[in-house]
C-alpha cells in the first residue's frame, strides 16, 4: 500500500461508515429508497468479494473482476450486472469522489430476446376471479391503471379523485407525478373499501394512533397534518408501528401491509 492511499484510508475513516455515507449521498440526489437499498446491497456484495477490502484501495480492475464474476460464475441476467455497475459507478463518483475510468474488456452476461407473455382476456379474468378481497382490488387497480406495486401500496386518499375519475401518482419513478384514469368499475368496490378503512383510522385515532409518514419535512410544517383523514395510506396494513426517532408509542406508521417491512430508519415494529 502506497502512502498516498494509505492517507486516503486514515482521512475517510474520519468520515461516517462507507455504506453510511452512500445513503446520505443517494439521499441528497432524491433517489428513491428501493434503489438506495439495492444500490447498499451491490457495494457490499463488491466489497466481500474482494475479501473486505476497502473500495479506496481498489479500483477499475477490481470493478472489472467483480461483473466478470457477475456474468461468468454467477451468471446472472444483463439488467442485474447492469445494476451492479451503476451501483459502483455512483459509488466511486460521489462518495469516493474518484470516477471509475476504462473498465476494460468485461465479460458481459447476454441479453437474450424474448417475446413479452402478453394474458388473453380471459386469462386475465380467470386470474382476477381466483383473487378476494384487498388483493384484487389491488390488482384490478393495478391492471387498469398501469401503476407499478409500490405505486399502488404507497397510494393516499388524497388522491383519489373520483368525480373526475382519476388517480395522481406521487413520486413514480424517476421520482415523477403523473395522472391516470380510474376505472369505472372499480368505484364501487374502492368507495366500499376506502369506508372501511376510514373506520379503522377512526378507530386508530381514539386509541391514540392512527398517524402516518408525510413526505419531506411536512410532518414539522403541518403538525397534525399525519392524522388528518386525506394523508391516510388507501392499502394499510393491520400491525401498528411506532417511530424509533421519538419513542413516542403513540405516534403510529400505517405503511403498506403488502411490504416486507417498512423503510429503514423511519419506522420500527412496536416491542
Amino acid at each position: 500500500m502506497n502512502s498516498a492511499t494509505a492517507r486516503a484510508i486514515k482521512t475517510t475513516s474520519k468520515k461516517p461508515k462507507l455504506l453510511t455515507q452512500v445513503r446520505e449521498a443517494m439521499r441528497t440526489r432524491h433517489y428513491s429508497k428501493r434503489t438506495e437499498q439495492t444500490y447498499v446491497q451491490w457495494i457490499r456484495r463488491f466489497i466481500f468479494f474482494h475479501k473486505k477490502r476497502h473500495p479506496v484501495e481498489m479500483g477499475e480492475g477490481e470493478v472489472n473482476q467483480f461483473l466478470t464474476h457477475l456474468a461468468v460464475k454467477e451468471r446472472v441476467s444483463a439488467s442485474t450486472q447492469n445494476q451492479a455497475l451503476c451501483a459502483l459507478l455512483f459509488l466511486y463518483r460521489y462518495v469516493i469522489d474518484r470516477p471509475l475510468g476504462e473498465l476494460g474488456d468485461v465479460v458481459r452476461a447476454r441479453r437474450p430476446k424474448r417475446l413479452p407473455v402478453v394474458l388473453t382476456r380471459e386469462e386475465v379474468r380467470a386470474l382476477l376471479n381466483n383473487l378476494k378481497g384487498e388483493q384484487r382490488l389491488i390488482a384490478v387497480l393495478m391492471y387498469g391503471t398501469g401503476m407499478r406495486l409500490m405505486e399502488c401500496l404507497r397510494l393516499r386518499v388524497k388522491d383519489i379523485d373520483f368525480g373526475s375519475g382519476v388517480i395522481i401518482v406521487r413520486q413514480g419513478k424517476g421520482d415523477k407525478d403523473r395522472y391516470t384514469m380510474l376505472p369505472a368499475r372499480v368505484y364501487a368496490s374502492f368507495q366500499r373499501h376506502l369506508s372501511r378503512v376510514k373506520e379503522i383510522h377512526a378507530r386508530d385515532l381514539a386509541a391514540g394512533y392512527g398517524r402516518v409518514e408525510l413526505p419531506y419535512s411536512l410532518n414539522r410544517k403541518y403538525r397534525n397534518a399525519s392524522a388528518d383523514w386525506i394523508w391516510q395510506y388507501a392499502f394499510p396494513q393491520q400491525r401498528r408501528w411506532v417511530d424509533p426517532k421519538t419513542g413516542d408509542q403513540g405516534r403510529i406508521i400505517l405503511t403498506n401491509r403488502l411490504c416486507r417491512r417498512p423503510s429503514r430508519g423511519q419506522c420500527a415494529r412496536r416491542g
